[in-house]
């Protein structure tokens, strides 16, 4: 059974900072690209950082270069996103997702809000 669980979401002020971490199980973890997305209310789901199955590539939307980072530890079948220096319009539900060829599995997401 696939499952992917996320968490560390939360409320956090303006240039506050939260660590996301996707926990996954039922699948080789290892040869998965695994990678982020949000959703914010009525926006459509936008990819925010994907990182390869070794880790040794990653790649961010232009919106957080520099302030995010996605890491993965395949021993722990875990992926993370830290992210800092977070601004009101990061507000938004995060998914995480792993890819191997066609096959695409999903998390069921985690809400940070960013708010004074």
């Amino acid at each position: 059974q696939v499952q992917l669980v996320e968490s560390g979401g939360g409320l956090v002020q303006p240039g506050g900072s939260l660590r996301l971490s996707c926990a996954s199980s039922g699948f080789r973890f290892s040869v998965y690209d695994m990678s982020w997305h949000r959703q914010a209310p009525g926006k459509e789901r936008e990819l925010v950082a994907a990182i390869s199955s070794s880790g040794n590539s990653a790649r961010y939307t232009d919106s957080v270069k520099g302030r995010f980072t996605i890491s993965r530890d395949n021993a722990k079948n875990t992926v993370f996103l830290e992210m800092n220096s977070l601004k009101l319009e990061d507000t938004a539900v995060y998914y995480c997702k792993a890819q191997f060829v066609s096959l695409a599995y999903w998390g069921q997401g985690t809400q940070v809000t960013v708010s004074s």
